[in-house]
Order: structure tokens, then C-alpha cells, then sequence
């Protein structure tokens, strides 16, 4: 272990180890973690949001470069209105008190979504985030909030249709780059690998259009509980894929 400041921090030694570049997380159990330890549902919501932090400060070292992380979906406005105010609060509260360490970190934060759709507390919270960290250089930290996959894609779509009604697109130009230039945030590259907490084998509705080739790995570990060891086991997994984007493998091309 190495020491930094007053904390142990933990070695970060990716020798030959191969990290995506681009990484997506589900962060999902926050309310079984809780329940399972007879707390309120926003106790499991809290410590999941420290684990944010913890999140941001491994991938850091590891290198990823992106880490899109699922926190609010479309559908989670269905959740009791109670709960939903207590995320939105503590939405506000994560990013007025981790900023620094954020910034320390080196770490952008930008945020995917229906943003414009939100409470204007939650949307200054957002515009001033993305300002005020521009400049970061080591990773980016995207926050999805009011995020659906069947949302974004609807989106980019209007975009296009209103450029076909403009005269500018032809509807037999129409490709499959060209919706994903007009994706919420074109710019960053599709996560070659989507961790999911929480035992839950499913998408649910997160990054649609970019995970399109995107490797999977599930863990039974509840999010709040999911740390350095997990992280590293998803990695050494990963590292093992044969991502062959529908062709054959090295081993097969060679027969």
C-alpha cells in the first residue's frame, strides 16, 4: 500500500493488464443494501454516492479515460415521490462537496440526459459542474440523470428529421453515424465495457445505441459494497474477451 496525505491509497499496478478506455456503470442495489441492513431506502442512496467517489479515484488510476455512470433513469420518476426528492437533494449535495476532490483528481464532469427536463436547481447544478471543470485532463466523469437510451435515440432522430424538413439532409443520406453524431454527447467513444452490480442481468434502458458492442460483467455485490477488488476482478475478465465486433477471432481467421 502506498501512502498519500493521511490516507492509505491503494497501488495501482496495470502492468499488461488491459483497461477500457471507455467504461459504463450501472450503479445498482442501492435500496436492497440498505434494506438488507434495516436502514431507509436513502441511507443505501447515500452510501452509494460515496462510492461514487471511490469509483472516480479507481478508475483514475487504473486509466480509464471515460466513466459513464447510470444515476437517475427516465423510469425512476415513478419511484415515491419522497424518494425521488431525497436523489434530487443529494444530487445537489455530492457535487457541492466532492467538487474539490473531483478536481484534485483531475477529473471532468459532464452530464447525459433529458437535462433541459429537469428542476432549474438541478440544471445550474449541472451547468455549472460541466464550467467550472472544463479544463480537467485526466478522466471524464459522465453523470447519467434523467437518462434513457430509447429517449436519446428519439432525440437524435428529431435532430435529423428537423434537417430533412430544412432542405440540408436527404433521407436516403440518413446513416448510422450520422444518428450517432446527434446522440447527446457524440464525442464520447462507446464504452467498451458496462459493469452491472447487483446480481440484475439487464440493460435497463442505459446507453442502447453506443453498447452495441459493449462487453458486460455482472457482479452479485451491491453497489455500495463495490470497490477495488471488484473493479480489478472486472477488469482481468475483460482482458480475457475476444472482441471480434462480428468477425472471427484471431486463432479462427488463421484456419
Amino acid at each position: 500500500m502506498a501512502i498519500l496525505g493521511n490516507k492509505q491509497e491503494k497501488t495501482y499496478d496495470t502492468g499488461d493488464l488491459k483497461v477500457p478506455v471507455s467504461l459504463g456503470v450501472i450503479m445498482d442495489g442501492n435500496g436492497r443494501w440498505a434494506t438488507k441492513r434495516h436502514l431507509p431506502r436513502s441511507a443505501g442512496h447515500r452510501a452509494g454516492a460515496e462510492n461514487l467517489k471511490e469509483l472516480c479515484r479507481n478508475c483514475g488510476r487504473y486509466g480509464v479515460k471515460y466513466l459513464t455512470v447510470y444515476a437517475f433513469s427516465t423510469e425512476n420518476w415513478s419511484r415515491p415521490e419522497g424518494e425521488v426528492d431525497q436523489l434530487m437533494k443529494l444530487f445537489v449535495e455530492f457535487f457541492d462537496r466532492y467538487d474539490p476532490e473531483l478536481a484534485e483528481e483531475g477529473i471532468r464532469v459532464r452530464f447525459t440526459g433529458d437535462i433541459e427536463a429537469l428542476p432549474e436547481k438541478i440544471r445550474e447544478v449541472c451547468r455549472t459542474g460541466e464550467e467550472r471543470s472544463k479544463d480537467r485532463p485526466k478522466m471524464q466523469l459522465i453523470v447519467a440523470f434523467n437518462y434513457g437510451g430509447r429517449r436519446e435515440i428519439v432525440s437524435s432522430c428529431r435532430k435529423i428529421a428537423e434537417q430533412v424538413k430544412a432542405g440540408t439532409v436527404d433521407p436516403a443520406d440518413i446513416t448510422e453515424q450520422m444518428i450517432a453524431d446527434n446522440l447527446y454527447l457524440p464525442d464520447v467513444p462507446d464504452p467498451e465495457l458496462i459493469i452491472r452490480p447487483s446480481g440484475e442481468q439487464r440493460i435497463s434502458n442505459f446507453l442502447l445505441w453506443e453498447c452495441a458492442y459493449s462487453e458486460f460483467w455482472v457482479s452479485d455485490v451491491l453497489w455500495p459494497d463495490f470497490g477495488y477488488e471488484e473493479l480489478t476482478q472486472a477488469f482481468r475478465d475483460y482482458a480475457l474477451r475476444d472482441r471480434r465486433f462480428g468477425g472471427l477471432s484471431k486463432k479462427e481467421s488463421k484456419k
